[in-house]
């Protein structure tokens, strides 16, 4: 092989690779969610999936959460049906703050026989 082969080695890769470039280009200007908007990664999300619950093999329920609002859905079998609406989210209640561990002080005395 001589360096003229090498040549049209790179630029042939080159070219390929352009191609794929432009391609990925053409597909993301014009291909099918091409009028769709766009999310931006700083913005909030005004729809989420908060869970999926398998009812067989073709069936399954899916709580979807819009605008602080959730849904409940049944998807599969070419029939998908709102099951219930205007969800409101529970409440979490807030946990008691666990207890502060023991110094290793404390520890130390505690194995070796004295009391804290």
């Amino acid at each position: 092989m001589g360096g003229d082969s090498y040549i049209r080695f790179v630029a042939a890769l080159v070219f390929v690779l352009a191609l794929i470039g432009l391609f990925g280009f053409l597909l993301r200007r014009f291909g099918p969610n091409a009028g769709l908007p766009v999310q931006r990664r700083g913005a909030a999300r005004r729809l989420g999936v908060v869970e999926v619950l398998p009812l067989d093999a073709r069936r399954r329920l899916v709580l979807v959460k819009r605008d602080g609002v959730e849904h409940l859905l049944l998807l599969g079998m070419g029939d998908d049906r709102v099951v219930e609406t205007g969800i409101s989210p529970p409440v979490i209640a807030d946990a008691p703050a666990p207890a502060p561990a023991p110094s290793f002080l404390s520890l130390l005395k505690r194995s070796q026989g004295d009391k804290p």
